[in-house]
């Protein structure tokens, strides 16, 4: 049982770590998807993403994931490793629910805007 226990303490914090690549590249994707249409329209659809959970009561599929292998594994929030204490603390700081929301919010826009300019500047070349 510990071995099993064990295993999903590791995918949560595999998960948790995939999360926080996530929301990098919702946040910084845009720095890298220069020349790159399928990346370009991937980050696209991660923006859209990002803004419909933030605003609408959506779960989070990782999230859903991070909390169904912690309970697999017996940890509690903040009682789990020190990774994974640490993780949580990293991906989602104490801050309020309405800050949260409009800086990701802001963030996703910022990188339409980013793509706007783009397109704006190719069309009047």
């Amino acid at each position: 049982m510990q071995a099993a226990s064990s295993f999903n303490s590791a995918l949560a914090v595999l998960v948790l770590f995939l999360h926080a690549l996530f929301i990098l590249w919702v946040v910084f994707g845009a720095l890298l998807t220069r020349s790159r249409p399928i990346l370009r329209w991937l980050h696209i659809a991660s923006l859209v993403w990002g803004i419909l959970t933030e605003v609408l009561p959506w779960p989070c599929p990782l999230t859903l994931l991070e909390n169904w292998l912690e309970a697999k594994a017996g940890v509690q929030p903040y009682e789990g490793g020190f990774l994974l204490h640490y993780l949580d603390k990293l991906v989602y700081p104490d801050i309020s629910a309405t800050i949260l929301t409009v800086s990701g919010v802001i963030v996703c826009v910022l990188n339409f805007a980013f793509y706007g300019r783009k397109i704006w500047i190719a069309r009047h070349r």
